[in-house]
């Protein structure tokens, strides 16, 4: 496995008026973020937020190239990012969930205590498979045909490039002590977003070049 320390390009905010920022996502212009009790858009150039809606969001945010699916308590919500309206939703795997990705048509849900990671039917919520990790996960993301999840556990986070048909840790990036990852998302490129938990901010952590160089074209979000 490849360890080395992750390397912090920015931040955003931390942003006035929430608690806690958990489940991030991009829709290839605004990073979304999961505040509780609403769903906000942050322009990554200004930092700024751009966009808030109203509606219960605890953990996990992924983007599909057109709608935005949100972990809300045992749900998951289908989102029309236009209107904010709630278009459908699925039950969220049993035992709870802490992070959302989209690839290839599937959801991909972490568990934080469970240590694992579920692939899900979008339209029914069944699971498909399911992979171990080695620690607690809290957040996922899918990039050229990888697959990494956010850790915390000891004070300590990272982001961890996994074998997903194993959950074998092939790479870690080691966050500074006491530096949450909760929630993950990749912009297809050289760029992690990590959402910051109470710090209240979105971290930006530069993604390994050796990966962007050998990486075919990004496959999704």
């Amino acid at each position: 496995m490849n360890r080395s320390a992750a390397e912090i390009i920015g931040e955003m905010g931390p942003f006035a008026d929430i608690d806690a920022v958990h489940g991030v996502s991009y829709d290839g212009r605004q990073v979304w973020f999961a505040a509780g009790d609403s769903l906000k858009a942050v322009d990554p150039s200004s930092g700024k937020v751009v966009r808030s809606i109203d509606m219960a969001a605890h953990a996990g945010t992924a983007f599909d190239g057109q709608y935005l699916f949100q972990i809300a308590e045992n749900r998951i919500h289908k989102i029309d990012p236009r209107t904010g309206g709630v278009l459908g939703s699925i039950p969220a795997p049993e035992g709870g969930a802490a992070g959302l990705a989209w690839a290839e048509g599937t959801l991909w849900v972490g568990q934080y205590r469970a240590r694992k990671i579920h692939q899900v039917d979008p339209e029914t919520g069944a699971i498909l498979r399911t992979i171990e990790s080695n620690r607690f996960v809290t957040g996922v993301t899918w990039v050229d045909d990888e697959l990494w999840h956010g850790t915390w556990e000891g004070q300590q986070s990272a982001l961890q490039r996994v074998d997903a048909r194993t959950g074998e840790v092939l790479e870690s990036l080691e966050m500074p002590p006491d530096t949450i990852v909760a929630g993950l998302e990749s912009d297809g490129g050289d760029r992690f977003f990590c959402g910051g938990g109470d710090s209240r901010k979105v971290r930006v952590v530069r993604r390994p070049r050796r990966a962007v160089e050998a990486a075919p074209e990004t496959t999704g979000l």
